[in-house]
């Protein structure tokens, strides 16, 4: 098994900028409503002939340093030449995907119009794969191919509202917004999202910017139920908000760059997540991660075949080799996120390695029964909601 990476990966929980996605959706609605057919694909135009059986290949959009590679060889895929030397299928491995908002600028134009993108496989984070399962741009698996992924996959994963039985979508890999502190500069334990607001931190606390990355944890301080919040818990969260801003509580809204206000010491807590905060903890072990009491939010990168894929089955097999405890196991050792197969745990433990067998008990990569009883994977934000949530989300954060 590969030990940690040397060099911290790069988040995949990228910020909305601007209105975001809500822009997006509102360019689709404008051009129906000009006399543009709809954007939405039935299930019948969906597929395109797969040329699996005869083209031994396909094409992967996937983010950087998102896979395990070569200490070495950095050029070398591991897991990834596994499976090609196994099934002589060859892999188009393409990391240019830098924000979900900007890939789906980029596909968009050929989805709606019912033509090809030339991509086989992508992975976007789950609360845009929402927005592709809902146009229709995406097409439904043949689990058939991927007893693996019927098996092995986290039962919390198994069913988000998005896509209820994961039908068209499979995580990649998984992670928590939770909360991070310095408990050797703070003093204290952090177990509440009420926490944040305590007097001894004032200025010295960061929110998210993205509103899709921020309202979920917030809302579960509340005591709110994510998997089914109304839009009256979306505005409270926005007042609760306001108000810590007015009392200048909350220091600034950041995305990723948390990770340099936290280590420095400029701020004491923050939202924050999972897989950031392993390779934070590596340099200052008394930087904690917290899944409040109230609990968190757990999500995904998933994996999806878009629309006429000329090489459905090929990727289909592919994704269904990345669920082998073996392969998950070697592929979680390297990018440090909660693994979506929790097989892999035991393969981890098993390790001759002591350093990579203790990954199998960072409950960061596989959390406990106590962690995952207060995880959950938040409603989206539906296309009806999104730009008067992103107007009011927008105006607070100052983009």
């Amino acid at each position: 098994m590969p030990l940690l990476p040397k060099t911290p990966p790069l988040s995949r929980r990228t910020l909305l900028r601007g209105l975001g996605g809500s822009a997006a959706l509102g360019a689709l609605g404008a051009l129906a409503g000009c006399g543009v057919p709809a954007a939405y694909v039935a299930p019948g135009d969906r597929a395109a002939t797969d040329r699996s059986a005869t083209e031994r290949r396909l094409t992967w959009a996937n983010w950087p340093l998102y896979i395990d590679t070569d200490d070495k060889r950095p050029n070398r895929r591991p897991t990834l030449e596994a499976f090609e030397k196994e099934t002589g299928i060859s892999v188009d491995y393409v990391e240019e995907i830098n924000d979900n908002d900007e890939f789906f600028g980029k596909v968009s134009p050929s989805l709606m119009n019912h033509q090809p993108t030339d991509r086989d496989l992508i992975v976007i984070s789950d609360w845009m794969c929402g927005r592709f399962v809902r146009l229709g741009w995406v097409q439904e698996m043949d689990r058939s191919r991927q007893p693996n992924v019927t098996k092995y996959l986290d039962p919390l994963l198994r069913s988000p509202a998005f896509d209820p039985g994961r039908k068209f979508t499979v995580p990649w890999q998984s992670g928590i917004t939770g909360i991070a502190y310095n408990r050797r500069r703070l003093g204290r334990e952090i177990r509440h999202v009420s926490d944040l607001w305590a007097a001894d931190l004032r200025g010295r606390v960061t929110l998210l910017s993205g509103m899709d990355e921020a309202f979920a944890l917030l809302m579960q301080g509340n005591g709110v139920d994510i998997t089914d919040w109304e839009t009256d818990d979306f505005h409270l969260i926005c007042d609760q908000v306001e108000k810590q801003v007015a009392k200048g509580q909350i220091r600034r809204f950041t995305g990723n760059d948390y990770i340099k206000d936290l280590s420095s010491g400029d701020v004491l807590a923050c939202q924050a997540y999972s897989g950031d905060v392993i390779q934070l903890q590596a340099d200052d072990p008394d930087i904690e991660f917290v899944v409040p009491e109230e609990g968190a939010e757990l999500w995904a990168e998933s994996l999806m075949i878009p629309n006429l894929a000329r090489h459905k089955a090929n990727a289909e097999r592919l994704i269904d080799h990345y669920y082998r405890p073996e392969v998950a196991a070697e592929l979680a050792a390297w990018v440090n996120y909660v693994c979506p197969v929790p097989a892999a745990q035991d393969v981890l433990a098993s390790s001759g390695d002591e350093e990579t067998a203790a990954l199998a008990e960072d409950p960061l990569i596989f959390p406990d029964a106590a962690m995952r009883g207060r995880l959950a994977i938040a409603r989206d934000i539906s296309a009806g909601e999104r730009a008067e949530f992103a107007k009011r989300w927008n105006g607070i954060v100052g983009v």
